[in-house]
């Protein structure tokens, strides 16, 4: 080992030692701070890279472990060492970026809760990235029509992995909690701390469309719905309640969407705090007894309602589940513009560089909930990211349309 030229095994041994390196170095100085590599700190470090870079390629015919780190046994065992640890991300429970980790095991204090702050992780990254971009610079000075594809693929590939990691540091992902008419500048990240954002969120408005109504019947001593380990449920179908639950035909003969609980019954109730109440008939089937009544989830103002079956079982209403839920915002920015938008989960919209997530409301509150919490994320280096994307898609486009050329380049 270790004589001229080198193999697989060198390779397979300097990733073990990067991997070894990274956790020690995680076990002594904790993870990798991604907050100080923010710009123009981690622009400033790609430039000097890039240089680094460029330096080792034009020396590369002094030095055998140079051009070694251009080759095919470089790049297999660096990508297979990124592999590894992209499984280990995988099979592991990920902690989110900046969160902080209450029970420390042993996986904690090897980094894998949170890998891509893990110093192995950084070491196998950057090493990979080295070998793909001497590669890169091998193949740029010898020009060749074929090796467009390469090029535009391992070039693309660079530019999209050095412009994510980059891009942590300066990556915000927080949340802000707005009320019904009032505009909120402000935000608050994974640790609790409060940004001051250059625009300014107000909600006007939050609606809900929910699923029709089900019911279940549940145990009356432990609460647990029935039957054990595979509960089943009757949802309401063209406003109408039919069917049979467990050992109960069923059938709705009222049903109010919007209703309040008023002297020992529901009545229509078209105001805030309105819940969904139905009038059930409940006949079991082996005895023929009949049991009948209201029932309904509740809401903030009125209590729920159950039906009691028997002795061990009730019949009740869980509460509704959304369908869709949407917000009716306007967006103040610095600028002085005012941008009306609708925002709902999986539509968020973009200003001036930061994309708006509907994530949740208050559902004490339900369909009238008076707040609205967004998610917003503004992540300035996400271009780069594109740009590489897309030049690794001109690749495999000019690959598979000039293979036989590339072919013959080669």
């Amino acid at each position: 080992m270790w004589k001229q030229p080198w193999g697989y095994a060198e390779g397979a041994v300097i990733c073990s030692g990067l991997f070894i390196t990274g956790t020690a170095l995680q076990f002594t100085t904790g993870p990798v701070n991604a907050n100080l590599f923010q710009y123009p700190i981690n622009l400033l470090f790609g430039i000097f890279y890039m240089v680094c870079m460029i330096v080792l390629h034009l020396n590369k015919k002094k030095s055998a472990a140079i051009r070694w780190l251009s080759g095919m046994e470089a790049s297999i065992t660096s990508i297979v060492a990124f592999l590894v640890m992209v499984l280990i991300m995988g099979v592991t429970a990920q902690t989110p970026q900046g969160a902080t980790v209450e029970e420390k095991d042993f996986l904690t204090n090897l980094g894998f809760r949170q890998l891509t702050n893990s110093w192995s992780f950084v070491l196998i990254f950057l090493y990979m990235l080295t070998v793909l971009l001497l590669t890169t610079l091998r193949k740029t000075l010898k020009y060749k029509t074929g090796n467009i594809g390469f090029l535009l693929n391992h070039a693309g590939l660079s530019i999209a992995l050095w412009g994510a990691i980059l891009g942590s540091g300066d990556l915000q992902r927080l949340h802000m909690v707005t009320q019904t008419g009032t505009p909120e500048w402000r935000a608050t990240d994974s640790k609790g701390n409060i940004t001051e954002l250059p625009l300014a969120i107000q909600l006007e408005k939050f609606s809900i469309e929910e699923y029709p109504p089900k019911v279940m019947v549940i145990d009356n001593t432990t609460g647990m719905t029935l039957p054990s380990g595979n509960p089943s449920m009757l949802a309401m179908e063209n406003d109408s309640l039919q069917g049979r639950l467990m050992d109960w035909q069923l059938s709705g003969t009222q049903y109010l969407p919007m209703a309040a609980w008023v002297q020992g019954k529901y009545v229509p109730f078209q105001n805030e705090g309105a819940t969904t109440a139905v009038y059930v008939k409940a006949k079991q089937i082996k005895t023929g007894i009949v049991k009948e009544g209201w029932i309904s989830y509740g809401s903030f103002m009125f209590p729920h309602q159950a039906l009691e079956l028997d002795n061990q079982h009730s019949l009740v209403m869980p509460p509704l589940e959304p369908k869709r839920y949407v917000s009716e915002v306007t967006i103040f920015t610095e600028d002085g513009k005012s941008i009306p938008a609708t925002i709902e989960v999986n539509k968020p919209i973009k200003v001036n560089g930061w994309k708006i997530y509907q994530l949740s409301y208050d559902e004490t509150m339900g369909k009238w909930s008076r707040t609205s919490t967004f998610e917003l994320v503004r992540d300035p280096w996400l271009p780069v990211v594109y740009t590489g994307i897309t030049m690794m898609l001109l690749g495999a486009v000019y690959l598979f349309a000039f293979a036989k050329i590339g072919k013959k380049n080669i």
